[in-house]
């Protein structure tokens, strides 16, 4: 199938069902504290959630993504969800290229539609929510990575260290990202410096926002937001997460020792004004949480351990995770699940008929997303972005399997 009939398909696939969720629902809930940022910027000026008190209290480029949006067309529910739709459709016709250019045109198109079609993203996609901006991001990174592989140019992995610095500024899990992309080609033998220029470029991408943050809040960071790192690395998260919670609901310092002042969120202090104006020192909490994290994985290394299992279970589970229970409808629980198992397993077999480079990468993604799980805490939201993987690895299994043909061997260089 060629591009003129491919991207059509693809196109019609993605929008459709999005423009339909999109006119069914037409509302615009801020339920991301870039919205609030967005609006704040826009009326004062100030990046952050109280009119000349700059914040680092998030990752910005979700900000920024809404900032562009309200400046250009408004925020409204049509805005929104039309240049969320765009950011969908650009994503899935870049998952066809992928398998177009390194399996072949059929499991390209296969890939996409399955991607593409994924229930959860479907409604996620038209939502006020940050991943959508991860998964065109992934798919950058998946495919410079294999191109940079292929042909050993410095310039393809400088671009995949810019994608990457962006990625980070998009979703701090993906810190230690670049170092895997370089690890990864080292041991494929493509060169210390092609390698070294991919974290090298992330660390410039990154630079101007974490001066920024120094000279602006007080703290070199990437987000001072390490309260959330600390709910997920508790002694009380394992109980309310096996409840079917979310980590938002573990108490926090302020409902445990009643100082809710001076352990106030930037958002939380942004919610009080203009009736009150609350000083919120973010770096002092930054810190003090993260020392809290590190304690607790010090002294409770087995209930570590019981979290890092729940983590995993909860990422890879077919279900919709506790933290999507607004707006959460039955066909979504019963469909969903019904998608993902499927594509779980045909992923699986398609490990056997991509090409080496092809499998190692994807087993990058998929075990980098496992270790951040580790970290913070495992759930739908995190996955999705990086579905895209395992539909490409599925479109192999299923172009293959059929058919009994062996794996893809042509040359890995070969266009197509």
């Amino acid at each position: 199938m060629r591009r003129s009939i491919a991207y059509p398909v693809v196109i019609a696939a993605c929008a459709v069902p999005r423009v339909a969720v999109l006119v069914h629902e037409r509302s615009v809930a801020p339920l991301e504290k870039s919205d609030i940022i967005a609006r704040v910027f826009l009326k004062y000026g100030t990046f952050g959630f109280v009119p000349h008190e700059p914040s680092a209290y998030t990752q910005p480029v979700y900000a920024w993504f809404l900032i562009a949006v309200y400046w250009v067309a408004g925020r409204h529910w049509w805005s929104l969800g039309t240049v969320q739709i765009v950011v969908a459709v650009a994503t899935a016709l870049a998952v066809y290229e992928i398998g177009r250019r390194f399996l072949s045109r059929r499991a390209g198109l296969v890939a996409a539609l399955v991607s593409t079609l994924q229930p959860y993203l479907i409604w996620h996609d038209v939502h006020g929510n940050r991943e959508i901006l991860d998964q065109p991001l992934g798919v950058a990174m998946f495919g410079l990575t294999l191109l940079t592989y292929e042909r050993r140019s410095p310039r393809l992995a400088a671009a995949l260290g810019a994608v990457s610095g962006l990625a980070i500024l998009s979703n701090t899990r993906l810190v230690l990202l670049p170092l895997a992309f370089g690890a990864f080609l080292v041991l494929k033998g493509r060169g210390s410096a092609v390698a070294l220029a991919v974290p090298v470029v992330a660390a410039i991408v990154l630079a101007p926002w974490v001066v920024r943050n120094k000279v602006e809040v007080g703290c070199f960071a990437i987000t001072t937001d390490a309260r959330a790192l600390w709910k997920a690395n508790n002694l009380g998260t394992y109980g309310v997460l096996r409840k079917g919670g979310w980590i938002d609901e573990v108490p926090d310092i302020s409902q445990r020792y009643g100082l809710p002042a001076k352990w106030m969120t930037p958002q939380e202090a942004g919610d009080l004004y203009p009736g009150k104006k609350i000083r919120v020192d973010e770096c002092m909490q930054q810190g003090h949480y993260e020392h809290l994290v590190f304690q607790f994985w010090e002294k409770h290394p087995g209930a570590k351990a019981k979290l890092m299992v729940q983590a995993t279970r909860m990422l890879w589970s077919p279900r919709l995770g506790a933290e999507n229970t607004p707006g959460q409808s039955n066909a979504r629980k019963i469909v969903e699940p019904l998608y993902v198992a499927p594509l779980y397993l045909l992923a699986l077999v398609g490990l056997f008929f991509v090409p080496a480079q092809f499998r190692a990468l994807a087993l990058i993604f998929a075990g980098y997303e496992t270790l951040a799980a580790w970290v913070f805490a495992g759930t739908t939201r995190y996955r999705v972005p990086w579905d895209f993987v395992l539909a490409l690895l599925a479109a192999a299994a299923i172009e293959r399997v059929p058919f009994a043909r062996g794996p893809f061997r042509r040359p890995f260089s070969q266009k197509r």
